[in-house]
């Protein structure tokens, strides 16, 4: 099973696969979106849902409840739960 994940405003899409990051689904796929610790904490990968489900994999990832509640994720840290349209601004292909 695999969700498609769209990115706003690039259009780059990829397959993202229960039990694999956001993060790491899109590096599969040649997408590359902003990240530094991997982890859950510098927040240098903070992006927003616009439309699906997507569900952090640790309990206190370094977003507020407020920001999550506005639909922020951190994805080196969540997984897709449908398929899903983020907001990342500065994703961008491998290729260019």
């Amino acid at each position: 099973m695999s969700y498609t994940v769209v990115l706003q405003p690039s259009g780059l899409r990829f397959a993202a696969t229960p039990g694999r990051s956001l993060l790491r689904a899109g590096e599969d796929a040649g997408v590359v979106m902003p990240s530094s610790c991997r982890n859950g904490t510098c927040r240098t990968c903070l992006c927003r849902v616009v439309q699906g489900e997507v569900a952090h994999t640790i309990e206190w990832p370094g977003v507020s409840r407020e920001e999550k509640a506005e639909g922020w994720i951190l994805p080196c840290v969540a997984e897709a739960r449908s398929d899903a349209v983020l907001e990342v601004p500065l994703a961008a292909s491998f290729d260019g």
